[in-house]
């Protein structure tokens, strides 16, 4: 076998892969039904998968139904997103203990564990080299984690109703950025995926798996899997000159009348899969033996975050918003050479109000055009 070549696993071997990955001593991680969502947790058996579960999606809506089939990855995106697992939601950085000495620092960083991430989407992939820009020259625990980390990709064969990925160029079939790639196939007599190895380290794992080449017909039904996902985009969003469709509407009346809806509840910066403000908070206990320094996930969007001497810079509705819109869409090419939007649709699904990132943008934009502006 060689990089790149394809191969069929049959759905009854998927076992054997998530046994060859925990004898390597992979902690696996992969999608789960808890309180009626699809959410990322340890895996153990594949009888912890979705089988037969798909999620419906819209602006401020999702529910989980059954499908006709017993398809393990025919969902989309639940609420939650891969930067839990590197980007720590809550991270200790040091703590301080008094002694007769005087005051002991530990500032020791948690031992990194090795994660195999199964089920990640395209969009997702990106979203990790997105934060990869942010983090792997100035935090070690994520780099650490991130180097640990094997990532078990599943190319999409179905959107969900607020996917976007094609618009910006992020899905729905991957194209590096794994160790393995799958894509799951199911008709009425037969069950498979179709597995591609991006590294050395998943040829060493495919190796231990019962694998066949793949033939024409299964390449072709692999295809029309990721081609149906495509057609099936439940937005789009014309991105190529959104960058500079922003940074010429700071005053647009459209700021108003988004903040008049928004709760800035932040939901839509903690299930972005590229989003990364934090905080930091000292804590200590009663006694004032012992105290504490830890990161912490916040938001643009919390009144704090932007407070300086004398009070917050962003204290309306309005100007947080446009801070994240604009970050994401615009100003993050300035930062890092990318937009920091891949598409997955997760900030308009959570949005309890149903804001819709893709709506916003297109109606500055048919806004502009009214008015003849180039």
């Amino acid at each position: 076998m060689r990089l790149g070549d394809n191969r069929v696993l049959a759905r009854t071997e998927l076992p054997a892969l998530l046994e060859s990955l925990m004898s390597r001593g992979y902690r696996v991680i992969g999608p789960t039904i808890r309180d009626g969502a699809i959410v990322y947790d340890e895996i153990h058996a594949v009888s912890d998968l979705p089988e037969g579960w798909t999620d419906e999606q819209d602006a401020g809506r999702y529910r989980l139904t059954r499908r006709s089939d017993a398809a393990l990855f025919g969902y989309a995106v639940g609420p939650q997103s891969w930067k839990k697992e590197l980007f720590l939601p809550r991270l200790r950085l040091w703590r301080a203990t008094r002694n007769e000495a005087g005051v002991a620092i530990d500032a020791s960083a948690p031992e990194a564990t090795s994660q195999a991430f199964l089920g990640v989407r395209s969009c997702e992939i990106h979203a990790l080299a997105i934060q990869d820009r942010v983090f792997l020259e100035t935090d070690g625990v994520y780099r650490s984690l991130r180097e640990r980390a094997f990532v078990v990709a599943v190319n999409c064969g179905q959107a969900g109703g607020t996917c976007f990925c094609v618009s910006m160029s992020t899905g729905p079939k991957v194209a590096a950025g794994f160790d393995l790639a799958m894509t799951e196939v199911v008709a009425p007599d037969q069950h498979y995926f179709v597995v591609e190895a991006g590294s050395e380290r998943g040829l060493a794992v495919l190796a231990d798996l019962e694998t066949r080449p793949a033939g024409p017909g299964e390449l072709a039904e692999a295809g029309r899997a990721t081609d149906r996902a495509a057609s099936q985009m439940g937005r789009q969003m014309d991105s190529g000159g959104v960058r500079d469709l922003l940074a010429r509407n700071r005053e647009h009346p459209r700021w108003d009348e988004v903040a008049a809806r928004c709760l800035t509840c932040a939901n839509c910066t903690l299930a972005c899969p590229t989003c990364f403000c934090s905080n930091v908070e000292d804590v200590s206990d009663l006694t004032g033996q012992h105290a504490e320094r830890w990161r912490t996930w916040d938001s643009c969007f919390t009144l704090d975050f932007s407070y300086l001497h004398g009070g917050s810079v962003r204290k309306t509705t309005k100007s947080r918003y446009r801070q994240w819109i604009s970050h994401k869409l615009s100003t993050w090419y300035d930062q890092f050479g990318t937009s920091g939007c891949v598409g997955c649709g997760r900030c308009i699904t959570w949005c309890p109000v149903g804001i819709d990132i893709t709506e916003e943008v297109r109606a500055i934009a048919e806004s502009e055009a009214g008015r003849g502006t180039a």
